[in-house]
């Protein structure tokens, strides 16, 4: 009996974190939509460009973002243990690395063009999509800089300023996009260029906005030193890397693992592309819950290993996988009732609606197991062991997942559905092994 007030205390403290992290994750999603919308009004081929460049954009950026992830166990431990200044000086070497990984991942944006051509896609749209990321080149430095403060700030349980810079973010940029794409205000009429250097412009905004914020709200204090030689420290910087690079290799595997099953479905015809990619895009709107409970997550339960409290860590992270199902039962049962009208919101041509449908009651049990394997990755982050779920990731999607998707599709006649079969399969078993995982590793610390 004496362990229900804790549970309430835990899902007010998860929730109290885990919340704004929805909302700001649904912010940065949101970003890319307003391009791609607002691009829709200028032309086809624009807007075709634009989501080549972002496929590129995205499936490269990710690996940078994941790695900013590194400090997660180390601010939150450290917040726990009360030892202010080793996050300023973690927050100091993340931005290092942040300007050191921007030169690989800025290198890959200079080929986008060849990448794209030689993936099979038109020269002509290739060229534009190169263009549309070369403008935004400039940003990606202040993009993961800006990634390692909000670290810095959620690990100490502040989630008001980044949730609040990433609102204005959103209203900044379909202001400037309005004002660059269309000619607005005595500018000229930019196009796809015009986009890309209005979300260029935001992405440097944000950063300069968060720290600002950051400076005179006096929110280092306590927990900053200054600029020092420590910043470059090897030892430092290698700790980052140890928990940020499973990360970022768990990110990019799971991002290009989605990237290959549209593939899949581009090879089955144009309404089987449609139709997946309108239950896919449900799927990453849906998803954006459970990461921002997976942040809480990594949050609370390192807060409680930095504190000692290997029961209260233990308690935390259970309670954080169960969240995680509960919300993404429900976001499930959704996909099962709505799913004649959901469709309808992208698209109302019968075929690619019919199409939708069928694979939407699939996309429900992938759900569910997505929401999982999310959380208790950022349970793991949050203990310290970020390498299980990378290696975890791999093995279901690259080893099991895609293989047994493409034999269901091309070999077995199940068709569209069987992408879906084949990623249900590949998330369930990455669910139960990092469920098992926790289990051990709770037992450890």
């Amino acid at each position: 009996m004496p362990a229900r007030p804790h549970i309430w205390a835990d899902l007010r403290s998860l929730f109290g974190l885990a919340g704004p992290m929805i909302l700001v994750q649904l912010g940065n999603v949101s970003l890319g939509v307003e391009d791609m919308v607002m691009l829709g009004h200028v032309g086809v081929a624009e807007l075709d460009a634009a989501a080549l460049g972002n496929l590129w954009l995205f499936g490269t950026m990710i690996f940078g973002i994941g790695l900013m992830l590194g400090l997660d166990p180390i601010i939150s431990q450290a917040h726990g243990a009360g030892q202010g200044q080793h996050m300023g000086r973690a927050v100091q070497q993340g931005i290092v690395l942040a300007m050191a990984i921007s030169v690989p991942i800025g290198g890959m944006w200079l080929v986008t063009e060849e990448i794209l051509v030689a993936a099979g896609q038109s020269p002509a749209l290739a060229g534009q999509a190169e263009l549309y990321n070369l403008v935004q080149l400039p940003c990606l430095p202040m993009l993961l800089s800006f990634n390692a403060f909000r670290v810095f700030l959620q690990g100490r349980g502040i989630a008001a300023p980044v949730l609040w810079v990433t609102v204005l973010a959103n209203g900044f940029n379909i202001f400037t996009n309005w004002v660059l794409i269309y000619g607005n205000l005595g500018f000229p009429a930019l196009g796809l260029y015009g986009a890309g250097l209005a979300t260029s412009i935001t992405r440097g905004a944000t950063l300069v906005v968060l720290v600002s914020w950051i400076w005179l709200a006096g929110l280092h204090r306590g927990a900053w030193q200054p600029w020092s030689r420590s910043a470059f420290n090897p030892a430092g910087l290698r700790r980052i890397l140890r928990y940020g690079l499973p990360v970022g290799f768990q990110y990019l595997l799971e991002v290009w693992a989605f990237q290959i099953s549209t593939l899949m479905a581009g090879r089955l015809g144009e309404y089987p592309l449609a139709a997946h990619s309108i239950v896919l895009n449900l799927a990453s709107v849906a998803f954006m819950v459970p990461l921002g409970v997976s942040i809480g997550a990594a949050v609370r339960v390192g807060n409680r290993v930095g504190a000692g409290d290997a029961r209260g860590a233990r308690r935390m992270a259970w309670l954080s996988v169960g969240v995680g199902a509960a919300t993404m039962t429900v976001s499930a049962i959704l996909f099962i009732v709505l799913r004649h009208s959901l469709p309808l919101l992208y698209n109302d041509d019968p075929d690619v609606v019919a199409l939708a449908v069928t694979i939407l009651p699939i996309a429900a049990a992938f759900q569910l197991f997505d929401g999982i394997q999310v959380v208790a990755g950022g349970v793991l982050r949050g203990y310290g062991n970020t390498r299980p779920a990378a290696l975890f990731n791999f093995m279901g999607y690259y080893l099991i997942s895609l293989p047994f998707a493409a034999y269901l599709t091309f070999y077995a006649g199940v068709h569209l559905a069987g992408i879906w079969w084949g990623l249900v399969v590949g998330l369930a078993l990455v669910s139960l092994m990092l469920v098992v995982w926790i289990a051990v590793q709770s037992r450890q610390v």
